[in-house]
C-alpha cells in the first residue's frame, strides 16, 4: 500500500509542541543504499528556538552546526551527541524561527531484517528502536544526511492513519537537559502509552 508523505504545511506551523505531539504515530522512513526501512514514531521532544534554553538555536544562536534550523521547515537537523550518537531532528516553523522536533524512539514496521542487522540484534526489543541515537542507527541516518529535504527520496515521513486518543499520549519532562534551568521542567516529551520502544517514565 502506498502512503502519502506528511505535507510541508504540517511542519510549517508555529506550535512546535503540538507538532511533536502529532508526530506520534507518523512513520519515519529511509532509503539508504537501496534499503527501505520504516518505523512508527513513538517518542518525540519539542525544542523552541524563540525561548527554550534547551534548544541549540536559542542557547547558541546561529552557528555552522545549527544553521539548517533557521531555514525552511521539513528539513533534517542531525548532530553528534558525545561524538558517537547521530540525533535526528525535524526542522519546523517558518524560516528564521529555528524550532525542531527530536525523534527519540520508533517501532520498526518495515525492513525489519535490515534494522536488526544495523543494530546487531536478533529480535525486536527496545534496543532496536528506543533512544534517539538508536533511531538513527536503525534507519541508517548519519550526519551525512544533515540538511536533507524530507520531501525527497532518502528520508521522509508518512501518514499511515495512526490516530491516538489524547490519553494514549503521555507528556513529560525532556531527557538529559539539566543545563536548561527551568526549561528542563517543560512537559515537551511525548510518548505513546504502553509502547515497548519508548523511554522509561520519569
Amino acid at each position: 500500500m502506498a502512503y502519502k508523505k506528511v505535507s510541508r504545511s504540517f511542519y510549517d506551523r508555529d506550535d512546535v509542541v503540538e507538532i511533536a505531539r502529532e508526530l506520534i504515530g507518523k512513520v519515519l522512513c529511509t532509503n539508504i543504499n537501496g534499503h527501505i526501512t520504516k518505523g512508527m514514531i513513538v517518542e518525540t521532544e519539542a525544542y523552541d528556538g524563540s525561548c527554550d534554553n534547551a534548544c541549540h538555536a536559542y542557547s547558541h544562536g546561529l552557528t555552522e552546526r545549527n544553521k539548517v534550523m533557521f531555514g525552511a521547515p521539513g528539513f533534517s537537523y542531525i548532530y553528534l551527541c558525545y561524538g558517537i550518537h547521530h540525533l535526528f531532528n525535524i526542522v519546523t516553523n517558518s524560516e528564521g524561527k529555528a524550532d525542531a522536533v527530536l525523534i527519540r524512539a520508533i517501532e520498526p514496521i518495515e525492513g525489519v531484517s535490515k534494522i536488526l542487522e544495523r543494530r546487531n540484534k536478533k529480535k525486536l526489543q527496545r534496543s532496536v528502536g528506543g533512544g534517539p541515537g538508536i533511531v538513527s542507527s536503525a534507519l541508517g541516518i548519519t550526519t551525512e544526511h544533515y540538511g536533507e529535504d524530507l520531501f525527497g527520496d532518502v528520508i521522509w515521513v508518512e501518514d499511515h492513519g495512526n490516530d491516538f486518543n489524547p490519553d494514549e499520549i503521555l507528556a513529560s519532562e525532556r531527557v538529559g537537559i539539566d543545563y536548561a534551568g527551568e526549561d528542563a521542567n517543560l512537559p515537551w516529551r511525548f510518548r505513546l502509552k504502553g509502547n515497548p520502544f519508548t523511554s522509561p517514565a520519569s
